[in-house]
């Protein structure tokens, strides 16, 4: 069996973290492997020594991946496409499996032109059309992907991401970002739909002394998207929040789990997540978290966080005010933690990939 994977994204916040995790245990499975990609990230990775690699450094939704898709995916069994941006011409591929994370493009929520949406759903149609299986992360994803194409159900394969607990856990980790004390942490790509300005209304109405006390963090891209969030600038400048806030972009895998630990409280306001990996990365790192009830959250988070109306920045700030010195978990929400986390792991989630690549 010849398996083939785009691995463009290997270096992205959430579908890079779910091919790391997910892939070196994938490979051992077939008898060759083919990866497309930028062929410096990928040698970086040590599994890369046992697949062959071809440079591919189309932009991804583009035109030009479209055109190149056909000379460039070789003769195999299975093409799988990490994102929904299964290509429109017929390729060499016996097979193809797609992941579609979510279907946010497609909804009343996202912030994107007529014509990104029109290609968008372009794209995920073509995906579930041509797709074999179509894995995807949650069962709300799976509901949405149902809701807003022509899928078939039966070809929906629900597999949930992981975590490490064991990294998250690990005081030996070091960061070399110059943070301040007593932080309150978000991570994520910073667009409109991970609803920050909601964080910022809740934190706006603390006293100065409660924000010089306790600084605004946030861990992720902020630039580079068709999704931008342009108006969190107007809010933080227009309230003169610029001395309490840090934004640091992208920061390496290898700091994200002491900037977890080092936090007082990780808070995620966001309006959709297909999944909500950070939730899951707090809970291990033992920090505690405020959360959005919306979209896939509550179906990841369980009863081990807190949660709120994203749209009601009041209940936010009351939340964050009454666990903010408070931030050692009670009893309830440790053992909840513990029986959540078990429900996550990237053991399963490899196993459950290999049953469903086992069925074609």
């Amino acid at each position: 069996m010849k398996l083939v994977i785009d691995l463009r994204l290997i270096n992205a916040s959430g579908i890079g973290t779910y091919l790391k995790n997910v892939l070196p245990g994938i490979l051992p499975f077939f008898d060759a492997v083919t990866v497309l990609g930028n062929s410096s990230e990928i040698q970086s990775f040590e599994w890369s020594k046992n697949v062959e690699i071809l440079a591919f450094n189309a932009g991804i939704y583009s035109l030009k991946e479209q055109i190149q898709y056909p000379f460039k995916i070789p003769k195999c069994d299975i093409l799988w496409c990490p994102h929904f941006n299964v290509p429109l011409l017929p390729v060499k591929a016996a097979k193809i499996v797609v992941t579609i994370h979510d279907v946010y493009h497609l909804t009343a929520k996202a912030s994107i032109s007529k014509a990104h949406k029109k290609y968008a759903q372009l794209l995920v149609n073509n995906a579930v059309k041509k797709a074999e299986v179509i894995f995807t992360v949650s069962e709300f994803s799976k509901s949405e992907i149902l809701k807003h194409t022509n899928a078939n159900a039966k070809k929906i394969e629900v597999v949930y991401g992981g975590v490490n607990k064991s990294t998250f856990q690990n005081q030996d980790f070091k960061s070399d970002l110059s943070l301040p004390k007593n932080y309150i942490l978000y991570v994520g790509n910073i667009k409109p739909h991970k609803n920050l300005i909601t964080l910022l209304k809740a934190y706006c109405s603390f006293s100065d002394a409660f924000k010089a006390e306790h600084p605004l963090v946030f861990i992720g891209k902020k630039d580079g998207f068709i999704t931008k969030d342009d108006f969190i600038n107007d809010f933080i400048k227009n309230n003169s929040l610029e001395d309490y806030i840090t934004f640091t972009g992208y920061v390496k895998d290898n700091e994200i789990p002491k900037i977890y630990q080092d936090s007082n409280l990780f808070v995620f306001p966001s309006l959709y997540e297909g999944f909500g990996l950070p939730i899951l990365e707090a809970l291990a790192a033992g920090t505690k978290v405020i959360c959005s009830n919306a979209a896939s959250l509550p179906e990841i988070g369980g009863d081990a966080v807190l949660y709120f109306d994203p749209k009601n920045a009041e209940e936010l700030a009351e939340k964050i005010k009454t666990n903010i010195d408070d931030t050692t978990k009670d009893s309830f929400l440790l053992t909840q933690s513990e029986k959540q986390l078990e429900k996550f792991t990237w053991k399963k989630s490899i196993e459950n990939h290999l049953n469903a690549f086992k069925k074609i």
